[in-house]
């Protein structure tokens, strides 16, 4: 067993929430290269039975929590948040925990944290979306997700939103892209990145064993 695999033994389920808007089998398969099982699900019945709780996601804000609406999955997600049961939202996933969206209007999201998603500025030397390799300055509020990924290491971003939060607290990590902006954010057992540990090769597998760990 490698350094970054978990003990299906020792950790539950996790449930990946298939809304229609993830690289849903890409997560699925990272999750499990580290030994943790997970299922994907659509249900509200499967999401209030999760024990651990993954929302991943790519594409348009509004289009994301209009299905989330449609399947009737947003209350079950907020009552595993507020239970404080480990959650891991990815990408579009961390936008949506947030109050506001400005992508293509303004669009309400689910609240869990104060604050909103607003596009990269126009700059002359950088591309939106951002993307590709960037590196990470974590916070101590990242030390257990991060926990055996040094301070400085490069994951893989694809947006071209990020959020700004209202709650210093809650900021795990910055990366610096024109100005830095906050790629990860944690409460409780509550973690979200704006990075994609599914795509960011050793790092992002030792991540998502540990959230696995949790």
């Amino acid at each position: 067993m490698s350094s970054f695999e978990a003990s299906r033994s020792a950790t539950y389920m996790i449930t990946i929430i298939d809304y229609g808007m993830g690289n849903l089998r890409s997560v699925q398969k990272a999750c499990e290269k580290v030994g943790a099982a997970a299922e994907i699900a659509s249900t509200p019945r499967a999401v209030r039975a999760a024990e651990k709780l993954i929302l991943p996601g790519v594409g348009a804000f509004r289009d994301a929590i209009h299905e989330l609406q449609r399947l009737d999955l947003v209350e079950p997600i907020r009552e595993h948040l507020r239970a404080d049961r480990p959650f891991l939202g990815i990408c579009l996933g961390l936008q949506l925990l947030f109050d506001v969206s400005y992508e293509d209007g303004e669009w309400p999201g689910l609240g869990v944290f104060a604050g909103d998603v607003v596009r990269f500025p126009a700059h002359a030397e950088l591309k939106v979306p951002h993307m590709g390799w960037n590196t990470l300055e974590p916070t101590p509020a990242a030390a257990r997700l991060l926990k055996g990924i040094p301070a400085g290491t490069a994951v893989y971003f694809v947006h071209s939103y990020y959020v700004r939060p209202r709650d210093e607290s809650i900021v795990a990590a910055r990366t610096e892209y024109g100005g830095k902006f906050v790629s990860m954010v944690a409460r409780g057992q509550t973690f979200a990145t704006q990075f994609h540990p599914e795509k960011s090769q050793k790092a992002g597998l030792q991540l998502l064993s540990n959230f696995a760990a949790l």
